[in-house]
């Protein structure tokens, strides 16, 4: 059994979903490392204050039932806005929010059985992962996600935005010069474009267990 699972991948590809259902069926702890770049984004926004000023002193805390606490608030819906998810992209291309928050996130993972996701685990975050995986699909069907997902929540938004902000945030993650979005030398390939949540869980399970 692998103890340690890494799932990096593009906007949209379903690492958050996939990842929270592996987690639960392993009995692992699950950690989305996009949320804790998103924390950091939605503070900016609610002190206005640069991201040096921010980030020393900030705490963030994600729970079993993958909850997320921001100096002691649950933000969970809180980061999930287009605004916030803007936000973090831009927070993720300073080295000393990667640093502060790369130090959380090994920390979290040193006692094995967790499974990682976001855009540079395999990478860089725990480069000696027992299983790393890259997820992915094609662009429109990514926007097609994120646009449902966003609807459901009652955040009204127009598909091509939706779709433009894929592509943007895309080519934002994988040009910034620190830790880029990438998929490791050993990472396996995964491509969700055809697949179902549970096709995708299926191989991931399997690949966890061989």
């Amino acid at each position: 059994m692998k103890k340690i699972i890494a799932v990096d991948g593009p906007a949209g590809a379903g690492k958050s979903t996939v990842s929270k259902i592996v987690a639960a069926r392993l009995g692992y702890t699950y950690i989305d490392t996009g949320a804790m770049y998103r924390a950091v984004a939605l503070k900016i926004l609610q002190t206005g204050k640069p991201a040096e000023d921010v980030t020393g002193d900030i705490d963030i805390k994600l729970d079993d039932a993958a909850r997320v606490f921001l100096d002691g608030v649950e933000v969970t819906k809180e980061i999930r806005t287009p605004e916030v998810s803007r936000g973090a992209s831009d927070v993720a291309k300073f080295g000393f929010v990667r640093k502060k928050l790369t130090e959380l996130q090994r920390a979290m993972a040193i006692q094995g059985k967790v499974i990682m996701d976001g855009r540079d685990i395999g990478t860089q975050v725990l480069p000696n992962a027992d299983l790393k995986i890259f997820l992915t699909a094609t662009v429109d069907e990514r926007a097609r996600r994120r646009f449902e997902e966003l609807k459901a929540k009652g955040n009204v938004t127009d598909f091509e935005q939706v779709r433009k902000e894929i592509i943007l945030r895309d080519k934002q993650d994988s040009t910034r010069e620190i830790a880029p979005l990438a998929k490791a030398e050993d990472a396996i390939l995964l491509d969700s474009t055809n697949l179902t949540i549970e096709q995708v869980v299926a191989e991931i399970l399997r690949l966890a267990r061989s």
